[in-house]
């Protein structure tokens, strides 16, 4: 049974309260910006919106199941009897994971049958890490533990060899204004993910105890709100900049010289050639 002091059981509840702020404004964010990019791009921004969103109500629920689990009686934390049950982040990681990387595939301009094959192969990888990594979770053995963190790791090594070999020729295909964002997405997906497995592997160490459990809890809520908001922040200044880039290139040149042309409707300007 975990003993919490009513320090821990507030840092908790107000780690989980931010998290669901950051992820609600980043959700208002990205579906009142959504029309303001190219409409190509819409479905990249919406998706990202919608990932936001459905981070925000899992740790919604993750806030009601903490405070379900503990309570303050006399100034004094104490369990409730019942358990506090942290599942949606799978329920969560599996709807959202694989959403998040078909956007960076949306977002490199890729050809049709490129972005369905690479869509399809990261978001498969994506569902098998998870539904691996569950079993194991809450193994209570350490071979049973063991196996199922070795199976959810290689669809995690399949997913970084895709960014960094599969994509690789379409990255340095980016536009120069775009290219470093697109690499820092990359980046920050794979540094912010590394905290996951080391997370898995703790109670294999015999790393425990009330302060191991809280920086789970604190440390999960950080890194959703990176590898969701932040990441999102990041695809929506690529999609951004490309529509920035694309409405620049069907404007005529600053210093170009207008001609009358006699139309219909009567005499407009056009730039001349």
């Amino acid at each position: 049974m975990i003993q919490l002091t009513v320090d821990q059981l507030n840092l908790v509840s107000n780690t989980f309260s931010f998290t669901i702020g950051a992820l609600a404004i980043t959700t208002v964010f990205f579906f009142l910006q959504r029309r303001e990019v190219a409409p190509r791009y819409r479905l990249v921004v919406t998706i990202l919106g919608l990932v936001t969103m459905i981070a925000a109500y899992s740790y919604f629920r993750l806030l009601e199941k903490w405070t379900q689990a503990f309570t303050v009686v006399n100034g004094v934390a104490q369990s409730t009897g019942l358990l506090y049950d942290d599942s949606y982040r799978y329920a969560d990681w599996l709807l959202a994971v694989p959403l998040l990387l078909v956007c960076y595939v949306l977002s490199l301009d890729l050809p049709q049958k490129q972005v369905r094959s690479r869509s399809i192969i990261f978001a498969l990888l994506a569902v098998d890490m998870i539904v691996t990594g569950y079993p194991g979770q809450v193994a209570t053995t350490t071979d049973a533990r063991l196996f199922w963190w070795a199976a959810s790791m290689l669809p995690y090594a399949l997913i970084i060899l895709q960014f960094y070999v599969g994509l690789a020729p379409a990255i340095r295909r980016q536009p120069a204004q775009v290219r470093s964002l697109v690499v820092n997405a990359r980046t920050l997906t794979v540094l912010i993910w590394c905290f996951y497995p080391v997370v898995y592997v703790l109670p294999l160490l015999d790393i425990g105890g009330t302060n191991a459990f809280i920086g789970i809890q604190i440390g999960y809520a950080v890194a959703d709100i990176v590898a969701k908001a932040g990441y999102g922040l990041i695809l929506y200044a690529v999609v951004m900049k490309k529509s920035q880039l694309a409405e620049q290139a069907m404007l005529p040149p600053p210093d170009a010289q207008l001609r009358p042309v006699r139309t219909n409707a009567g005499f407009g300007e056009v730039a001349a050639e």
